[in-house]
C-alpha cells in the first residue's frame, strides 16, 4: 500500500485529529465550567432557585465542550453521522423524559385520596 492509503479510511473522510492545545483547551473549559456553579453553591450567593438554573446551564454547556473537545463531535466527523445519531438520541431521552414526567404527575393527582386514619392502619 501507498503512504496516502496509510491515512485514509477509505470512504474520502480523513477525520478529525486531536491536538495536545485542543484538549488543554477542553480541560480548562471543563474546570472552569465546574468551578464556577461549585462557588455559587458553597458561597450560597444566589436564593436556591435560581442556583438551580444556573447550575442546568453550566451543566449543559459542559456537556457540549465535552462532546466537542474530547468526543470530537462535528458535523465534519463521519460524513455528519455522529451528529445525527446524538439529535436522534437527544430526541429520544427528551421524548421519554417528559413523556415519564407527564405520566407520574398524572398518576399522582388521580390517587385516590386517604384520610390519615386509613394511612395509619395500612401494613
Amino acid at each position: 500500500m501507498s503512504a496516502a492509503h496509510d491515512h485514509h479510511d477509505g470512504h474520502g473522510d480523513i477525520g478529525y485529529h486531536a491536538t495536545l492545545k485542543g484538549y488543554a483547551t477542553g480541560f480548562v473549559l471543563s474546570v472552569i465550567l465546574t468551578a464556577i456553579p461549585f462557588w455559587l453553591v458553597m458561597a450560597k450567593v444566589l436564593p436556591p432557585d435560581a442556583t438551580k438554573f444556573i447550575i442546568l446551564g453550566f451543566a449543559a454547556v459542559q456537556v457540549v465542550v465535552h462532546m466537542v473537545y474530547f468526543l470530537h463531535m462535528n458535523a465534519k466527523v463521519e460524513g455528519g453521522w455522529s451528529m445525527l445519531a446524538l439529535v436522534f438520541t437527544i430526541i429520544v431521552v427528551v421524548v421519554m423524559l417528559a413523556g415519564s414526567i407527564w405520566v407520574m404527575y398524572h398518576m399522582n393527582a388521580n390517587m385516590m385520596p386517604m384520610d390519615p386514619h386509613a394511612m395509619r392502619n395500612m401494613p
